[in-house]
C-alpha cells in the first residue's frame, strides 16, 4: 500500500482508487470512519487474513476518525463481483465520503496501511 502503485511488490497487488465510486454504511453494514475507513474483504480460512485484521485494527485504534470494517467475501459475493475482488486478504482505503482512493491485496505492513492514509485524510 504505500508508495509502489499499480505492479506487483512481493506477494501484494496495488493500485490507486476506482475514481468516484462510492460506498456506504448500508452497502457495508458498518458505519464509516469520520476520516476514512479500512476496508477489508477476508475469506474465513485465510491466515493472511487474520494477520491483515490485527494490523488494520490497530492502525485504525491509533489515528482518530479511521474505521476498520471486516467483510467476509463469501456472504457478500455480490459486493465482491461489483468491485472486482479477486482474492483475499483485499484492503480498500476509503475516504470520509465513501470513495475508493487506495486497493491493495495481500497482507499489508502497518507502515504502508498508515501511508495510505494519508491519501484519504
Amino acid at each position: 500500500m504505500a508508495l509502489h502503485r499499480g505492479g506487483p511488490i512481493g506477494r501484494r497487488q496495488v493500485r490507486d482508487g476506482d475514481g468516484e465510486r462510492r460506498l456506504g454504511a448500508a452497502e457495508l453494514g458498518a458505519e464509516l470512519g469520520e476520516r476514512a475507513t479500512l476496508l477489508q474483504f477476508s475469506s474465513a480460512f485465510c491466515q493472511p487474513c487474520r494477520a491483515t485484521r490485527r494490523t488494520l485494527s490497530e492502525v485504525a485504534a491509533m489515528v482518530d476518525g479511521v474505521a476498520h470494517v471486516e467483510i467476509d467475501a463469501e456472504a457478500r459475493l455480490e459486493l465482491v463481483r461489483a468491485l472486482g475482488i479477486a482474492r483475499t486478504p483485499t484492503v480498500l482505503v476509503l475516504d470520509a465520503a465513501g470513495r475508493i482512493v487506495r486497493r491493495a491485496s495481500g497482507q499489508p505492513r502497518r507502515a504502508d496501511v498508515i501511508a495510505a492514509l494519508g491519501d484519504a485524510v
